[in-house]
């Protein structure tokens, strides 16, 4: 299921760049700033300075897991 997958990206403040937080949902392998940060906020020059500073992490669920457990505990 692709909402059970996702790529985050935390980027901290660049220069006159607020901090954001990105969620793409990519392959593991395309799980970089440069293939889930969009729009860049930052012109040409900057990208690789700033996506130096991203920390992207791929994160996988199991949302029938989630869903069998929450009826469970409700039950």
């Amino acid at each position: 299921n692709s909402e059970d997958v996702r790529c985050k990206c935390i980027c901290p403040p660049y220069k006159d760049h607020s901090g954001h937080i990105y969620n793409k949902n990519v392959s593991q392998k395309d799980c970089d700033c440069l293939h889930v940060v969009e729009p860049m906020p930052v012109p040409g020059p900057d990208v690789e300075a700033y996506c130096l500073r991203c920390e992207c992490k791929y994160e996988e669920r199991s949302s029938v897991t989630i869903k069998v457990n929450r009826v469970i505990l409700l039950a």
